[in-house]
């Protein structure tokens, strides 16, 4: 009987024990995502990462003041990974020190070096170019080549814009600083703003609108938003993008400008195996894939072709200085924009 009873007891320690290993494994198959990407666009990628790996995935979402979050939360943060959109706000995680560096050959392989943090941070996962649209009744494709054109005299009160505040904006200038220098910078953005139609405001969609209306003849967006209103539910959507044309601008010689989405392992993750292994995931062929037929962006993987209609906007030059290097220019392009007032 006393053995019987020394059995049962080392079975029940047993039983206890896996199911504290089962408790722990279910923890551990769990992750928390900060993002500043709306759930509509995220929720396939994270609803196909769940069915690959099992791993539940729980999302907080906010337009902002994700960073300050963090920095309250510190140690206590519940998050493992934080996906966002432009690298200036890549960049403010990394500057206050809130994502991990981290090793993965996977991303170094699917990712090129300049869309990538040097020490291994944030990664690009996707791609968007800030490009030209045109009227297709009012100019013809010919007459923009560059970015720089825009500042010609010819498109006084025929340029539309957000404000140059905005992070596609500050981003796009910080490029053609990287390009031209500050002081050049600075002339033509003083130019653009001669030749707004009306003064920057509104997103990208109410530029393609306004060339729609016939408010302004020549605008600058971002490409996802075409694919976006081209194949929207809304009927005076579609017409707004049959009204223009897009241009992938500098051509000839450094590429168009182009931006991230990306992310970031959370710095006080408890699970950053599992972290890593959700942003290798974004980088493989069903998330890249899903990128364009979602969110009408480019694959950062190069081994990777575009979505079906994102393709069918032909291939362009992309201007390949690292992304980092706008990063640190932005301060400087916000100060232009102040100086110029866009």
């Amino acid at each position: 009987m006393r053995s019987k009873t020394i059995l049962a007891a080392l079975a029940g320690a047993l039983l206890l024990q896996s199911g504290a290993a089962f408790i722990t494994s279910a923890r551990a198959a769990e992750l928390n995502v900060y993002s500043h990407r709306q759930p509509f666009l995220i929720n396939p990628f994270l609803k196909a990462f769940e069915k690959k790996t099992g791993t539940r995935v729980n999302v907080v979402f906010a337009s902002k003041g994700l960073v300050q979050r963090l920095l309250a939360e510190g140690r206590r943060s519940p998050a493992d990974v934080v996906l966002t959109v432009d690298i200036g706000r890549l960049y403010a995680y990394a500057d206050k020190n809130l994502f991990a560096k981290i090793a993965s050959p996977k991303l170094a392989k699917n990712i090129p070096t300049h869309l990538r943090d040097e020490n291994n941070r944030w990664f690009g996962l996707s791609k968007r170019a800030r490009i030209v649209a045109i009227s297709r009744d009012r100019v013809k494709p010919s007459e923009v080549h560059r970015i720089e054109d825009l500042a010609d005299p010819k498109w006084k009160g025929r340029v539309c814009s957000r404000p140059g505040s905005h992070v596609y904006n500050r981003a796009l200038l910080a490029s053609m600083i990287a390009a031209n220098g500050e002081e050049a910078a600075e002339k033509w953005a003083r130019k653009l703003v001669a030749n707004m139609a009306r003064r920057p405001q509104g997103n990208d969609r109410a530029q393609i609108k306004a060339i729609f209306e016939g408010v302004c003849d020549v605008a600058i967006i971002n490409s996802y938003y075409y694919g976006k209103l081209k194949t929207s539910k809304v009927p005076v959507q579609r017409k707004w993008a049959k009204a223009i044309q897009i241009i992938f601008t500098n051509q000839n010689d450094r590429g168009n400008h182009v931006n991230i989405s990306g992310g970031g392992v959370a710095v006080h993750s408890k699970n950053k195996a599992e972290a890593v292994k959700l942003l290798e995931f974004l980088t493989e062929q069903t998330a890249q894939t899903l990128y364009g037929k979602i969110n009408y962006e480019f694959p950062v993987n190069p081994n990777v072709e575009a979505g079906a209609e994102v393709k069918s906007w032909g291939t362009f030059k992309e201007d390949r200085l690292p992304i980092s290097r706008i990063a640190i220019l932005i301060p400087d392009a916000q100060r232009v924009i102040d100086r110029v007032g866009w």
